[in-house]
Parts: C-alpha cells; structure tokens; sequence
C-alpha cells in the first residue's frame, strides 16, 4: 500500500493526514512535509494517524524529528491515534512519553489551548 498525504489548517495547528503504510519507502514523503510545513511557520501540528495501517522505525525517526524540528520554535507535534496496533509501538518504544496522543483532532487541539 501506498502512502497518502494532506493537511489543513484549523484552530492556528496543521493537521497532517496520513493514510496507509510509513516505512523506510515512504517515510520521506511525510518528512519532507513537515519540513515544508515547518518551513512556512507552521509550528503547531496534529498528525491524524487514524487510517495508518503500518508503522515502523523509520517512520518513528520522522515523527521525532518532526517534533524536534517544531520545538525548536516552541511548538508542537501531537499525534491522533487509537488504533491499538499502532500505539502497542509508541508504548514500547517510550514514545507515549514524548508525544501527546489522542482520540481526535479536536481532543488534540482542545489540550493545546487549555495550556
């Protein structure tokens, strides 16, 4: 399966859309836009992994990066995810502690503007 992309603004964050597989094969594309989105001052992203099927460890670096890359400018990178598949890897990997997780966009954005 192939990877899709798309973003939207809402509420001042970019929500990034992602569907299908993150691997080593198309994990590029994700970074480069979220670089891009970094890029054009974008520092608030939700990145809605509803429809991920596939996650793996380079798809977890791009992630990370992305949320260095956003907090070097104050900001933030949160993720939409409750696939169990899916956070069974960010428990193992520690990541639940770096990343804010949850159940909806809006769950997302509402936790941000209460901080």
């Amino acid at each position: 399966m192939d990877l899709k992309l798309d973003h939207y603004t809402e509420n001042d964050t970019e929500i990034v859309v992602v569907e299908g597989e993150i691997d080593v094969y198309t994990a590029p594309r994700l970074r480069e836009l979220l670089i891009d989105l970094v890029n054009k001052g974008n520092f608030h992203l939700v990145v809605n992994m509803e429809k991920v099927e596939f996650l793996d460890s380079t798809g977890l670096g791009v992630l990370v990066g992305g949320l260095k890359r956003v907090r070097a400018h104050d900001g933030t990178l949160d993720l939409v995810c409750t696939q169990e598949r899916i956070l069974k890897i960010f428990r193992i990997t520690g990541l639940t502690k770096v990343f804010g997780i949850y159940e909806s966009v809006q769950d997302a954005i509402d936790n941000r503007k209460s901080k």
